[in-house]
């Protein structure tokens, strides 16, 4: 059984080392012949319970997972250290904690997921990606949808969402591919400096190696996403399967059924196939600029 180090570092958070662990102690189950209800039973729970803890959507007490290994068979000094060690880090809060003043639980999951993802995906039509908003631009967005909030509340929101793109400058960062409608780039969120900057910055982003950004013209007419904007996620360790996120007005929905990704994956192949190549982006953004935000 290969181990998963639990260290923490910059491409870890508790969310993927949740899944990690529930992975593994899903594969130590099967090979040991044991239930999920059986499972259930020696922790005092239910098989519901196990079906969560495997798929990482709970977290974990170390009395349990101690239990769990001794059914399962383990009995490896070293093994189990290691998934004890996982299981604590696994409850550790992310950085995210400091914010949940200002950030719903299904959000919180959500940027746990993208800070340990390898590839992200994404597709928008009304806004520019979060993570390649300007300050002043993320916070008209954040207005648009809290503007009875007091000043330290935006600012709190701003800097959660300047926080998230920490991610892109770190070590090792993540690829980000995101196709954007040209009716995002167009819909004058903030006024026109806002929408001159973040134009200006888009441009700049398409200069990092490990951003790649596409632009569908309107000239596409329909295409595959008409039904709204979504991500696809995909991890660096091959047990975690890919995730679509899916964000509506007050929720969230998280798919990871094989059919419905590659339903997801197969649109964002048509996006990117329908949209403008990559390498064309920087002069459609600059004729976009001059045409409508002119200095």
């Amino acid at each position: 059984m290969t181990m998963v180090p639990a260290e923490g570092g910059p491409t870890t958070g508790p969310t993927v080392l949740r899944m990690l662990l529930g992975a593994q102690l899903r594969r130590l189950r099967e090979s040991s012949g044991v239930t999920r209800e059986g499972a259930g039973w020696e922790i005092r729970s239910s098989e519901s319970k196990i079906s969560r803890m495997e798929l990482g959507r709970v977290g974990f007490k170390e009395r349990d997972v101690s239990d769990l290994l001794t059914l399962y068979g383990v009995t490896a000094e070293h093994e189990r250290d290691a998934l004890l060690k996982l299981a604590r880090d696994a409850n550790s809060p992310g950085w995210w904690h400091r914010y949940g003043d200002v950030l719903p639980t299904w959000f919180q999951s959500y940027l746990g997921l993208e800070a340990a993802a390898a590839l992200i995906r994404t597709y928008e039509v009304q806004f520019v990606p979060g993570l390649l908003q300007t300050g002043d631009y993320a916070r008209a967005v954040v207005l648009l949808g809290h503007g009875a909030a007091g000043p330290a509340e935006i600012d709190r929101r701003v800097a959660l969402r300047m926080q998230r793109q920490q991610l892109l400058r770190r070590e090792n960062p993540p690829q980000l591919w995101a196709v954007v409608d040209e009716a995002a780039l167009r819909r004058p969120i903030g006024g026109p400096a806002v929408m001159r900057g973040q134009l200006t910055a888009l441009i700049e982003a398409t200069k990092s190696p490990n951003i790649r950004l596409q632009v569908i013209p309107f000239a596409a007419g329909g295409h595959a996403a008409a039904g709204g904007a979504f991500t696809i996620l995909r991890f660096g360790d091959q047990e975690l399967p890919d995730i679509v996120y899916i964000e509506q007005l007050t929720s969230a929905i998280y798919l990871d059924k094989r059919d419905d990704l590659d339903y997801y994956a197969v649109a964002m192949e048509r996006l990117c196939v329908e949209a403008e190549p990559p390498e064309r982006t920087p002069d459609i953004l600059g004729r976009l600029l001059d045409d409508l935000y002119p200095a």
